[in-house]
């Protein structure tokens, strides 16, 4: 017995047939093959595709037969009609002979499933494997739009986050610029004036250790205000990507080349801290994995793609740890790089080194209005 089944795979109610079938004759042996097989169903007659359109218009079926060959019109004419609606139910070809090539284009186009009507006594079987590859392919669509829909909120998410840790970074590098800043200058003025003040041989002596306390103190806050939003950023990012790698260097020793294809390349804001993130985060990693000797940043913008590659020739990782579960830093870098439409790559060979390349599509969109046309 057929019956339409629902989600939970109880059937509860008649199947639902728009038969679309010039011959009457036709039309009955179709239902008395139903009857036969026990298919609880529902079926309504037309024979032209104006009531045909009229049908489907004035109510849901579960499923349609057709004719292939009618007075003035094809199968593939109601076809092409059904296939322009959202949610179209399953569409059967019972015909006589059309030939197999009719046929297998006429599957190529969509359509369901055919049957002879020679073979009619297959029809119940044809309909329930007709109505179970639908559903299955119904379910697969939902399956698929749920995860595109939870990926794009996932995205708006990560998004949202990148956007709130790096408003929160530069409120925190204010705060450190206008209070800690501000007073440790404060107090080194100070301290140099006991110092120039003091006669005591002892007093001065303190006076000069707390000098170089301050001043440690006092880079040592200026090196987190770069960290947290560096103002390098607003001389462009060719700048900023020079003095990081300088920076890189002057700390670990390692020597760092950069290599642009102009001296200036105009991005919009978003696209500017993604790319130095990926250069910071990549050196970083540089230098607490790869035990490296020398590391290489090239920066571009050929044809019409923003392309800023890190590559050094350390000891390199094997595959397996880049996908390790807590290996925050490269997830992370990939996250940002969708934020603004663009991907990470990452190319490393045990002892041949390793290389992160972001990509970052440029539209009129996201070029500052300085480099844009």
């Amino acid at each position: 017995m057929i019956a339409f089944p629902m989600p939970s795979g109880v059937t509860d109610r008649p199947l639902r047939i728009l038969h679309l079938e010039d011959s009457v004759a036709d039309h009955e042996l179709a239902c008395i093959t139903l009857r036969r097989a026990n298919v609880v169903y529902e079926i309504h007659h037309v024979d032209t595709l104006v009531t045909f359109i009229e049908q489907l218009d004035a109510e849901p079926f579960d499923l349609i037969l057709a004719d292939y060959r009618l007075p003035g019109f094809t199968a593939l004419d109601a076809w092409s009609v059904v296939a322009q609606r959202e949610s179209h139910p399953p569409f059967v070809l019972l015909s006589g002979a059309i030939g197999e090539a009719a046929a297998v284009d006429a599957m190529r186009l969509g359509i369901a499933d055919y049957l002879l009507k020679d073979d009619m006594a297959r029809l119940p079987h044809v309909i329930d494997r007709a109505i179970e590859v639908h559903e299955a392919r119904r379910a697969r669509e939902k399956a698929t739009a749920d995860l595109a829909a939870s990926e794009r909120r996932l995205a708006e998410l990560t998004e949202h986050l990148q956007s709130s840790i790096e408003k929160e970074r530069a409120a925190i590098a204010r705060e450190i610029h206008d209070d800690i800043g501000g007073a440790l200058s404060a107090v080194r003025f100070d301290v140099g004036w006991i110092s120039r003040h003091a006669k005591d041989d002892g007093m001065q002596a303190h006076a000069a250790a707390a000098t170089e306390m301050l001043q440690h103190a006092i880079e040592a806050s200026q090196r987190i205000m770069m960290n947290l939003r560096p103002p390098i950023l607003d001389q462009g990012l060719v700048a900023a990507v020079q003095w990081l790698a300088e920076s890189f260097e002057r700390r670990t020793g390692i020597p760092t080349r950069v290599y642009t294809s102009k001296d200036t390349i105009e991005v919009d804001a978003a696209i500017q801290l993604v790319a130095y993130r990926t250069a910071q985060e990549a050196l970083t990693n540089v230098f607490k994995y790869a035990d490296a000797r020398q590391v290489g940043v090239d920066l571009s913008d050929s044809e019409g793609v923003l392309t800023l590659e890190v590559t050094d020739d350390g000891r390199g990782m094997e595959p397996a740890m880049r996908e390790k579960p807590k290996s925050f830093g490269l997830k992370g870098l990939q996250e940002r790089a969708r934020t603004v439409g663009g991907w990470l790559d990452i190319s490393s060979h045990p002892g041949r080194g390793t290389a992160v390349i972001l990509s970052v599509p440029l539209t009129p969109q996201n070029i500052s209005e300085e480099e844009a046309p």
